[in-house]
């Protein structure tokens, strides 16, 4: 069963077992991925572009709550956390650090980079791998820490 059919069924399944909050993201989610087809034109998204719609609505959710813990509302950055638990339900099976880090050393090692300056060209070879399996902005760091450590030799 493709995410895009499994969605409505958990949504039937979350108004039978009356979870409200499970309701609500499912439903808000639906509407996301609705509204890509729309802007895409496309009658239906494949499993590929819906990870894509959860990984954003995710990061809005990570983003979100960072903000309200910054300004002192902890209920409010509990709420977008237990959403973005939700959400993560949807996505494929998330790389471990370790897993990530091997990952980018052999970006680094394959396409010869050494320095900042190559960012671009290991960010290219590495996220393609590690769409929807792992954070952008974790990706980003250990790029960087592996670029870093290059730049000298």
């Amino acid at each position: 069963m493709s995410l895009r059919d499994r969605i409505p069924e958990d949504i039937k399944s979350a108004l039978k077992n009356r979870e409200s909050l499970e309701l609500t993201v499912l439903r808000m989610l639906q509407s996301s991925i609705k509204n890509r087809e729309i802007e895409n034109k496309k009658r239906e998204l494949t499993d590929e572009e819906v990870i894509g719609v959860i990984s954003t609505e995710i990061k809005k959710r990570r983003e979100a709550a960072k903000e309200y813990e910054k300004v002192g509302r902890p209920d409010a950055a509990a709420d977008e956390t237990a959403e973005m638990n939700i959400l993560m339900k949807y996505m494929p099976e998330q790389m471990d650090e370790t897993q990530i880090r091997s990952l980018v050393i052999k970006a680094i090692t394959d396409t010869e980079s050494s320095g900042m300056k190559d960012m671009g060209k290991v960010m290219k070879e590495v996220m393609p791998k590690l769409k929807g399996k792992a954070d952008g902005a974790l990706v980003n760091k250990i790029v960087k820490e592996g670029l870093e450590n290059t730049e000298g030799e």
